[in-house]
């Protein structure tokens, strides 16, 4: 094995976060994937835009850049799994299943969301996710700070749930 995917190896961390947002798993699994509605619930988005495919579609690359503070982020995700491809009349027993993949400066991450129906008007979010960082600053930061990344994702997570079930808008909130 190279020395860097060694290196990359050792440096992951891995976590589960997930809620439970009071919609059927199909307008959830609609919302999730429609890029209008970033803005309103990703906090920290400044751009995604995609530089090839169709935002959404599996294959797809896109130029994302976070701010959180004074610190801007900016990486390539790219859409690795899309289940079922077509988000309308979804069968009642299926699992809804977005991947996709960030690489940016010193850090590649995979992020799984999976929407399971748990009634006619609730869904359960599952967001599985890891992280390999490389470069002295990014592994403290992994290291150090390994509860930050759980935090962000969950905050992401409330955000969406409050934007799908009551139309917040975290721009009118926050600034």
């Amino acid at each position: 094995m190279p020395r860097f995917t060694r290196e990359l190896e050792r440096s992951a961390m891995k976590y589960t976060v997930s809620l439970e947002i009071a919609l059927p798993r199909e307008r959830v699994a609609q919302l999730l994937a429609d890029p209008e509605h970033l803005p309103k619930w990703l906090r920290g988005m400044v751009l995604h835009e995609p530089l090839s495919g169709v935002h959404g579609q599996v294959g797809t690359k896109s130029r994302v850049v976070m701010q959180t503070g004074q610190q801007k982020f900016e990486a390539t995700e790219t859409i690795t799994r899309r289940e079922p491809a077509d988000l309308h009349n979804i069968p009642k027993e299926s699992v809804v299943l977005f991947e996709r993949e960030i690489a940016g400066k010193g850090m590649w991450s995979v992020a799984r969301e999976l929407l399971t129906e748990t009634g006619p008007e609730t869904t359960l979010w599952v967001s599985e996710n890891e992280y390999r960082f490389s470069g002295v600053m990014m592994r403290l930061v992994g290291l150090l700070m390994p509860g930050a990344f759980r935090k962000q994702s969950l905050q992401h997570m409330q955000d969406f749930k409050a934007f799908a079930e009551h139309g917040n808008d975290i721009r009118e909130t926050n600034g």
